[in-house]
C-alpha cells in the first residue's frame, strides 16, 4: 500500500508539472500567433489514452509517463516532421517568427515551472506556515552518519558555524557543508570548541551517502510505543519510560542504545528506566534483530520547534526566496556531477529515486512541497544547453540573434538527433543506477 501511495503521488505530481511546462510553451506560442498542432501530457507513441480537438490544437494524454510535448508548426523537434519543413514557411509557423519571439516560446516552459514553484511555495507558507528547528535549540548536538565520523565529526558535536558562517536553522547544516566545501566547521565538543576541516574530495563520500552527514539531533531515548509480544512488553517497559542505563552503564541518548544493543542478540539485558521520577531496573529479552521491541519518540517532538505564519503578501516574498535557494542548490549539485574526484554520477537516480522521496501516506503539504521542488528541478534541467532540451534551442537562438545567421535545417535536425540520443542515454543510465541499488 505504501508503494502504491508513492506511485500515485509521483504520477499525479508529474502530470501537473508536465501540464505546467507545456502550457508555458503553448501560451507564448499562441501569444505570438504561432500554430500549435498538438498538446500532449505524456508521450503517445502509437496511441493516446484520450484526445480532443479544440480549435486548431489536438489536446491529448499519452500512455508513457516520461514527459510531454507541444508540437509547434514549423519547428524541428522530437517529431522530426521533415515533410512540413520542405514546404515554404507560413506566417503561423515557428520558423517564420522573429528570433526574439521564438526565444520566448522556448523558455516559456521553464519560466512557467519557476513561477509555479514560487507560487506553490508561497501558498504553502500562507496556508500551513513554516516550522523549523533553530540550531541553538539543539542542546545535545548531532547524531553522525558513518561518513561524518570518517571526516572527523562525533556524536554529540554541537555545530556552531560552517565555514565561518553561524548556523541559524538546523536543517541548513547539511546543505551548507555539502555545497560550500572546503572549509572548517566549528563545533562544541564536551565543553571545548573544536574545528573539523572538510576537504573537497570528501564531498564525494557525502554524495554517496545520500548527501546526509547528520542524521538527526541527538536526544534522550523516550519510549513512544511498546510492541505487543516483544521482550520489552514482557519485561515491563511502558510508553513514556525514559531509558537511562544498560547493564550497569549509564546511557542517556538514543544513538548510544543503537550502538550498545548491536552486541546483543537473543539474550536478556538489564535496562534502567526513569518512570515518574523513579529509576526502575527491568530485564528485557533482546530479539534476533538486536532490538528492544519499542518505538522511540521522534527527536523533533522533544525539541523546541519555531513556527512562523505568513499573510499572503509576505508569503510571496518568502516563497520567492525559497524557490531561488532551491534552484541555486540544484545548480550546485549539477556542477558536482562534472567533478571526476567526487564521482557524483554514481548517485544519479531515475524515476525510482524520485518516487521514493514522496511519503508513504498522503499528506497534502508534503505533496505540494515536493511538487514545487520537482518543478524547479524540471525547469533547471530543461534550460541546460543540451541539444533537444529547451536550453539547447535557446543557445541556437541566442547565436542567431547575435550573428544574425540562422542555422540550416539540416544542422538543426542533426543537433536534435544528437540531443535525443544523449537524453535517452542519461535516462537509461539514471534508471539503471536505481535498479542496481535495489539489489545492493
Amino acid at each position: 500500500m505504501v508503494i502504491l501511495v508513492k506511485v500515485v503521488q509521483f504520477i499525479f505530481s508529474l502530470t501537473i508539472l508536465v501540464l505546467v511546462h507545456e502550457l508555458g510553451h503553448f501560451t507564448f506560442a499562441r501569444m505570438f500567433k504561432t500554430k500549435v498542432e498538438k498538446f500532449r501530457i505524456f508521450f503517445d507513441y502509437k496511441f493516446t489514452l484520450w484526445k480532443k480537438q479544440i480549435g486548431e490544437t489536438d489536446f491529448g494524454i499519452g500512455w508513457i509517463p516520461l514527459g510531454g510535448y507541444v508540437k509547434i508548426a514549423g519547428m524541428i523537434d522530437e517529431s522530426m516532421d521533415r515533410e512540413q519543413m520542405k514546404r515554404p514557411p507560413q506566417p503561423w509557423e515557428f520558423r517564420a517568427k522573429p528570433a526574439w519571439q521564438r526565444f520566448f516560446i522556448m523558455v516559456g516552459g521553464v519560466l512557467y515551472n519557476m513561477i509555479f514553484a514560487w507560487l506553490l511555495y508561497s501558498l504553502i507558507l500562507c496556508v500551513w506556515g513554516e516550522r523549523y528547528l533553530p540550531n541553538e535549540n539543539v542542546k545535545d548536538g548531532v547524531v553522525c552518519t558513518a561518513v561524518a565520523k570518517e571526516i572527523g565529526f562525533e556524536n554529540g558535536d554541537k555545530i556552531i558555524s560552517v565555514y565561518g558562517q553561524p548556523v541559524e536553522r538546523f536543517s541548513d547544516i547539511n546543505a551548507d557543508i555539502f555545497f560550500n566545501a572546503p572549509g572548517e566547521v566549528e563545533v562544541m565538543r564536551q565543553g571545548k570548541v573544536e574545528r573539523v576541516f572538510v576537504r573537497s574530495d570528501e564531498i564525494g563520500k557525502i554524495v554517496r551517502s545520500d548527501g546526509v552527514l547528520f542524521a538527526a539531533p541527538r536526544v534522550p531515548f523516550y519510549i513512544a510505543q511498546v510492541i505487543s509480544g516483544s521482550g520489552a512488553e514482557r519485561g515491563g517497559l511502558k510508553a513514556g519510560d525514559q531509558l537511562v542505563g544498560l547493564n550497569g552503564d549509564s546511557l542517556r541518548f538514543y544513538d548510544q542504545y543503537v550502538s550498545a544493543l548491536a552486541q546483543y542478540k537473543g539474550i536478556p539485558v538489564n535496562v534502567a528506566v526513569l518512570r515518574d521520577g523513579i529509576i526502575l531496573d527491568k530485564e528485557v529479552q533482546i530479539d534476533s534483530l538486536r532490538k528492544l521491541g519499542v518505538y522511540a519518540v521522534s527527536p523533533y517532538s522533544l525539541l523546541d520547534i519555531e513556527s512562523l505564519n505568513y499573510a499572503f503578501l509576505p508569503s510571496l516574498s518568502r516563497g520567492l526566496a525559497k524557490a531561488r535557494t532551491t534552484a541555486s542548490e540544484y545548480l550546485k549539485q549539477l556542477k558536482l556531477l562534472a567533478s571526476p574526484e567526487i564521482k557524483a554520477s554514481e548517485s544519479v537516480g531515475g524515476f525510482i529515486s524520485i518516487g521514493k522521496i514522496f511519503p508513504g501516506v498522503w499528506n497534502w503539504q508534503a505533496f505540494w512541497e515536493l511538487t514545487a521542488f520537482l518543478s524547479i528541478l524540471l525547469g533547471v534541467m530543461n534550460i541546460l544547453p543540451i541539444p533537444a532540451l529547451d536550453g539547447g534551442h535557446v543557445v541556437l537562438l541566442i547565436y542567431e540573434m547575435v550573428t544574425r545567421r540562422k542555422p540550416s535545417q539540416r544542422f538543426l535536425e542533426v543537433v536534435q538527433i544528437i540531443g535525443m540520443v544523449l537524453i535517452f542515454a542519461l535516462l537509461i543510465f539514471a534508471n539503471a543506477n536505481d535498479i542496481i541499488r535495489l539489489f545492493k
